[in-house]
């Protein structure tokens, strides 16, 4: 039997319920599987600094070094919760960057996945849907504008200023075009590099380093397109991209972008995946006007563990099936009142049931061989 110790972060507001959703599934696939899933609970986000005084405390962090792997919920207040946390401690600056930085996720995979089932949910027309929309976007995770030096002051004109830098260099590039290419070559090798070239610097060199990898995937098809055209395509014809790849601020922006053409962020979960260790969040936020109501959509937590078993555990099989699982959950009808509207072809269930009819289709599903 194979053992593996998780690091469960629940983090704040509906992050609790969803991650009570993604830990049955876990029991499942255990029960199914010649595995062994050690579950260690630790606390993150705002609910660690109001406890600890920080956002990502020591306990944790000794957690999270002893892990496999890393299941994390969702973090965050509304603005007037967060006023109360100090702005480096929030729990974004004092939590999620530095975690970042000590496991050097570089490589940020969040599926953009529309089939049939979940059509129903976009704002899109079906006719610019078509037979739904499958795109990975990569995004590198540990440069650019967020991890680059900061300044606040007040000039000598008197007028208070921020100063913040963009830096990456030509290994940070290179290493999560490397991913992009890879990516590509598993998929429908299209490869589209996104950049600001004709403004940036530093997509100049993200233009150079993307040609020189290149190189070594003559089988990918490469595609440079601006940032801003790139936001307009995603809405006018997503169909058009596969893998696209870009730097932090961008793939921040335009992820999000992505799941609004989903119809929710509820429906886009994450991997965050360095040398040695990776993340896994879904890619919404906290929402705290819903928490403790029982209606959030868990598909994105639960789909992060789909990318965990996939990509940490190799337990491809099972992974798939779990998608799979999900899947017939929104082709029978049913969502979480977060992502449907009254009056709409849809039977409303919990957050609890949703995640009960996740747990009764995947139990029906054949064991994959590993």
């Amino acid at each position: 039997m194979t053992e593996y110790n998780i690091a469960v972060l629940a983090g704040d507001g509906i992050g609790e319920e969803i991650m009570e959703q993604a830990l049955k599934v876990l029991k499942v696939v255990e029960s199914r599987n010649d595995v062994a899933f050690s579950l260690m609970p630790g606390l993150f986000g705002a609910a660690a600094w109001f406890e600890t005084g920080k956002s990502f405390p020591d306990e944790t962090i000794a957690i999270c070094d002893k892990a496999d792997a890393i299941l994390k919920g969702t973090i965050g207040l509304g603005h007037e919760e967060s006023k109360k946390i100090p702005l480096d401690q929030q729990p974004e600056r004092g939590g999620l960057l530095p975690m970042r930085k000590r496991y050097d996720t570089y490589a940020n995979f969040r599926p953009v996945y529309l089939p049939p089932s979940l059509a129903h949910f976009s704002p899109l027309k079906p006719k610019i849907i078509g037979d739904g929309i499958d795109i990975m976007i990569i995004r590198e995770l540990v440069g650019g504008l967020y991890f680059g030096k900061k300044e606040t002051g007040v000039d000598e004109q008197g007028l208070r200023f921020a100063r913040e830098t963009l830096e990456y260099n030509e290994q940070q590039i290179r290493r999560i075009v490397q991913i992009g290419f890879e990516s590509a070559m598993k998929r429908r090798k299209l490869l589209h590099s996104i950049h600001k070239s004709n403004v940036l610097k530093s997509s100049v060199l993200w233009t150079d380093v993307v040609g020189e990898v290149a190189q070594d995937f003559p089988d990918v098809e490469v595609q440079h397109m601006l940032v801003d055209a790139a936001a307009t395509h995603l809405c006018l014809n997503p169909g058009q991209f596969d893998v696209m790849v870009m730097e932090n601020l961008f793939g921040d922006i335009l992820s999000d972008q992505a799941g609004g053409i989903l119809g929710s962020l509820g429906l886009m979960p994450s991997a965050c995946v360095g040398p040695d260790k990776a993340y896994y969040e879904p890619a919404h936020g906290s929402a705290p006007d819903i928490a403790g109501k029982n209606i959030a959509n868990p598909y994105s937590m639960i789909g992060s563990v789909a990318m965990m078993l996939d990509l940490s555990f190799q337990m491809t099989g099972e992974s798939s099936n779990l998608w799979h699982a999900m899947e017939s959950v929104f082709a029978a009808g049913y969502a979480t009142p977060d992502l449907s509207k009254p009056g709409t072809d849809v039977t409303m269930v919990s957050t609890g049931e949703f995640g009960d009819r996740v747990v009764a289709a995947l139990s029906c599903l054949p064991v994959p061989n590993r």
